[in-house]
């Protein structure tokens, strides 16, 4: 039995649309996927280490002496990725954003954060910015990692250890620490309860992402 060519066509090409939404990390759900994920996944990125790389972003790095900043709270599942660009007509207001600059330090991540992850919170803007903020208050920064005035000196193990100790309850199967090129700390991810904002193990996509041994702790600015 032969398979006329226009089939043998159209399957390769959904295979192919598969495989790219796999290749790009995330799966390929669409407008439905709003407000359905298991769990919270908080990005805390260390500022310092951005304006190495950012000088020109002035409301950031222009000697604001930031050391963690909120860079994102995204919706997750405990398989797979979490849902991403979900379609809405919502947007953050002027006075959502003026909130949230007090922990977000920039208007573009703000409006970026909001389309990416915000819209598939199943929360409208207000209630999304607000959660990230109770959020990012939750979890306390440890003492050597609260805007040092010289580079620390600590590995991604001892980072982790901190942050448990800081943090009763906050077990190290709960949080991952990131890394640029693998030696340089840029975030540190928590994993949170998506109702009580209670930190909790993470699915398989948080995983620590840097070398072994003191890392690249930039002082802030």
């Amino acid at each position: 039995m032969r398979i006329p060519r226009k089939l043998i066509l159209t399957g390769s090409l959904a295979v192919f649309a598969a495989a790219v939404a796999l290749a790009r990390g995330h799966d390929n759900r669409g407008p439905s996927a709003a407000g359905q994920f298991d769990y919270w996944l908080m990005s805390l990125s260390w500022s310092p280490s951005y304006c190495l790389t950012h000088p020109d972003d002035e409301r950031q790095c222009s000697h604001k002496g930031y050391g963690f900043v909120l860079h994102g709270l995204w919706p997750q599942a405990i398989r797979g990725y979490g849902p991403q660009h979900c379609a809405t007509s919502m947007h953050p207001d002027d006075a959502t954003i003026q909130r949230a600059l007090a922990f977000m330090p920039s208007r573009h991540l703000i409006e970026h954060e909001w389309e990416t992850h915000g819209a598939c919170s199943g929360l409208d803007p207000a209630g999304y910015f607000d959660t990230a903020d109770h959020a990012f208050a939750s979890v306390k920064i440890p003492v050597p990692l609260t805007t040092p005035r010289i580079p620390a000196s600590m590995s991604a193990t001892q980072i982790v250890h901190a942050f448990a100790v800081s943090n009763p309850g906050l077990g190290a199967n709960m949080l991952s620490v990131v890394c640029h090129d693998g030696g340089t700390l840029t975030e540190v991810r928590v994993c949170l309860n998506r109702d009580t904002l209670a930190p909790q193990a993470c699915g398989g996509r948080a995983h620590n992402s840097c070398r072994s041994g003191p890392l690249r702790i930039p002082a802030s600015r």
